[in-house]
């Protein structure tokens, strides 16, 4: 095992234990090939993207990602809410786009921008209106995240 000593770019070789079925699995989502090519390299793509997670949780970080929410338009006054809190972070929201996908479901996209802090707090917000079925939050690596 090699420590973390090593110069920047130097590979290092470590060993991990596994569940037999969880190893299966992975290989097999390498092999279908929608992704690394190999084991090492899917192991360095999950670093980077927990490490580049970890990066933006940090309330001063600049966070750039988008929050996908599907909800019932139906539900309560949820619509009112959705745009009292989205007003609230008029800073935050670069863009949105409103798609109805049916006559109860909507599909809300907004495209944010912001300090860490007040991004996770606005989605935690507005996900945690009732009526929202499903959402999610994205972000994306900023330059600084990119050079791991």
């Amino acid at each position: 095992m090699v420590g973390t000593s090593g110069t920047p770019g130097e590979l290092a070789r470590f060993s991990i234990a596994i569940p037999a079925d969880l190893l299966a699995a992975f290989d097999a989502q390498i092999a279908r090939g929608n992704g690394p090519a190999n084991r090492s390299e899917a192991i360095r793509d999950l670093i980077r993207a927990s490490l580049v997670e970890n990066q933006l949780r940090t309330p001063d970080a600049v966070v750039i990602g988008s929050l996908t929410m599907i909800y019932d338009h139906h539900t309560g006054d949820l619509t009112r809410r959705l745009d009292e809190v989205q007003h609230d972070y008029t800073a935050e929201i670069v863009s949105t786009m409103h798609v109805h996908l049916d006559h109860h479901n909507c599909l809300e996209i907004l495209a944010l921008k912001g300090q860490g802090t007040r991004i996770y707090e606005l989605a935690d917000t507005l996900l945690g209106l009732r009526g929202v079925k499903h959402g999610e939050l994205t972000c994306a690596a900023t330059n600084t995240s990119l050079e791991l």
